[in-house]
């Protein structure tokens, strides 16, 4: 019993440092109330990374990423891209929502305008700054990208690469790296191969690199995709990207 009361209390001063380490930052896009987290490194001048996270909006993946990015030394911030009153209750809620920021591409790009601001005023150094983002978050990486907005590069995981057929193909000044899952049901061949042509087109520092035996939600330890090898081997690749960018 002894023990156990031991175990117990030692679980909740490890559940209580965790949850110190990441807590909620509250901003806004005009009336609508926006709750984003930052890690607890924030004002302490260094580096910072922006995570966009998946479709059902702020999730554990991109809660863990940000409490691994402090390890590594920077300033994360998590970015509310829904806001308040707008969080996905099932796959059909996520998909509508995330389908009308991908839709109004430019509402997207001032959100993660936004988050940008937030995690420059939490101490991030504004000449080193990079954004990650996974599934629909990975569409918003490369929408920084295209929008031009002044970051040291992006890292689409698992995003959506295709954008609207009318939209031209602009320049595109950031480094690049998509991670892409070699059986992702929903990248379409000619949304791969568009997107390598926009990327030379802009004549960017690119990179794609395609994970092998790997469904769409490879890195979410939630999912049943999720591929522990591949998924190790994404971050590494990630960590190794921002590092030199960013240190």
């Amino acid at each position: 019993m002894k023990k156990l009361l031991i175990l117990s209390v030692f679980m909740g001063l490890i559940q209580s440092v965790s949850a110190q380490s990441i807590k909620e930052l509250k901003y806004a896009d005009g009336t609508q109330e926006l709750n984003g987290l930052v890690t607890s490194n924030a004002g302490k001048n260094l580096p910072g990374v922006l995570i966009l996270p998946a479709w059902m909006g702020i999730d554990d993946e991109a809660k863990t990423a940000a409490l691994q990015l402090e390890k590594e030394g920077y300033i994360a911030f998590v970015a509310d891209i829904y806001g308040k009153g707008n969080i996905p209750t099932d796959f059909g809620s996520a998909g509508k929502i995330a389908t009308q920021f991908k839709t109004d591409y430019k509402l997207y790009q001032k959100r993660i305008s936004l988050a940008l601001e937030q995690l420059k005023a939490a101490g991030a150094q504004s000449s080193k700054i990079a954004v990650i983002g996974y599934c629909f978050g990975g569409s918003g990486a490369l929408e920084t990208a295209r929008a031009g907005f002044d970051v040291a590069g992006v890292v689409c995981i698992h995003g959506g690469l295709s954008k609207a057929a009318d939209r031209p193909n602009g320049p595109i000044k950031t480094k690049i790296l998509v991670e892409n899952p070699a059986e992702d049901k929903g990248v379409k061949r000619k949304d791969f191969d568009s997107l390598v042509k926009e990327m030379n087109d802009a004549k960017a520092d690119w990179q794609i690199i395609t994970y092998a035996n790997c469904g769409h939600t490879f890195t979410n330890p939630a999912s049943k995709e999720y591929n522990e090898v591949m998924a190790k081997r994404a971050w590494n690749h990630t960590l190794l990207f921002l590092a030199e960018l960013l240190k």
